[in-house]
């Protein structure tokens, strides 16, 4: 254990033994953080699970992590389940009722039929024990993938960001128990194919005005963070570019950023996963070449495809990679840090 953060080195949490959460966020209740996430301990080509539920540690300062167990545990002996272990379920986020204090959860689930749905449910406690409140469906009869859930401090009102599939970013209001959508939406960043296509949004407010993070579409190899800003929720949106300000790979430090927490005073902290802490340079940026051809009918590259065609990588020695989200002449700016405090 450590009080510092050191990005790309492996956490530990209180009792030593590693942090596997993945595609998380972190969630301030009272003098405590909460982090939360995909359990991808046992995440390998081998056990051919894709998840072991959500898990959960708490902490007084983002260093020192207690394991809380799973608050959505894996369900084995359900084959339908978003929570068996085979089944493609991600990123979860997890929001409070600012009336209620209900804890509502929304996973992504890549079904088998192809099409990726959002599935819901709600618990009393942040640690559960969580009920299912709304099963697979398509919001707004879209195939929704990798997303991001707020909740306005001063108006209760929900959003749901969420990447329609190789196509576009929507902005969706939600219903008032944060449950459903309720059909008012806005579409945003359009483009043709991966990976142009932006996914992973992060939405962080600073200074009163709104920003998302997003990732381009390449599977699992890392790629170009870009950051947008806006005075609404639903913008328009003005895109700024890349934060990573000193990272020559263009890879986002060889990362995929999640979430942003805000940590207040103006600082921020950027949560990301790095799944292939020992793809070489090279390798990642022919994947950039690669998905492109794939989508335009160009000469494919058979070392890459064979990566693709194994399917998901073994996520169980992904890597966090934890930086500060800074401001440098009004501009959101990223730098590297082998090791820092927040």
């Amino acid at each position: 254990m450590t009080n510092e953060i050191r990005p790309g080195e492996i956490m530990f949490d209180t009792e030593g033994k590693r942090i596997h959460i993945h595609g998380g966020s972190i969630i301030a209740l009272g003098h405590l953080y909460y982090w939360y996430g995909e359990d991808k301990s046992l995440s390998t080509p081998a056990t051919g699970r894709w998840h072991s539920g959500v898990r959960a540690y708490s902490s007084p300062d983002l260093t020192t992590w207690t394991d809380l167990g799973s608050i959505l545990p894996a369900e084995p002996d359900d084959s339908e389940s978003p929570l068996h272990p085979a089944a493609m379920m991600d990123r979860p986020h997890i929001v409070r009722h600012p009336a209620t204090g209900a804890f509502v959860c929304w996973l992504k689930v890549m079904h088998k039929d192809g099409k990726q749905r959002s599935w819901v449910y709600q618990a009393d406690r942040f640690e559960g024990p969580y009920r299912l409140v709304r099963p697979g469906f398509e919001p707004l009869g879209m195939s929704a993938g990798d997303f991001d859930i707020v909740v306005d401090p001063e108006t209760g009102r929900g959003y749901y960001y969420f990447e329609r599939v190789h196509s576009e970013l929507i902005c969706a209001d939600l219903t008032e128990d944060l449950t459903d959508v309720t059909g008012t939406y806005s579409t945003h960043f359009p483009h043709p194919h991966p990976p142009l296509v932006r996914e992973a949004p992060a939405y962080f407010r600073h200074e009163g005005r709104h920003y998302l993070v997003t990732s381009g579409t390449s599977w699992y190899f890392p790629n170009r963070s870009e950051i947008a800003v806006a005075d609404d929720y639903h913008g328009p949106w003005k895109v700024i570019g890349d934060p990573h300000k000193n990272d020559p790979t263009g890879t986002s430090f060889h990362s995929q950023i999640s979430s942003v927490l805000s940590l207040g005073n103006g600082r921020h902290l950027a949560l990301a996963d790095r799944w292939l802490p020992d793809m070489p340079d090279e390798m990642i940026y022919r994947s950039w070449q690669a998905t492109e051809a794939q989508f335009t009918g160009g000469q494919p590259d058979p070392d890459i495809d064979a990566i693709v065609q194994e399917g998901a990588p073994d996520t169980s020695v992904a890597r966090h990679v934890w930086l500060e989200l800074r401001f440098e002449d009004g501009q959101p700016v990223i730098e590297w840090q082998d090791a820092w405090r927040p």
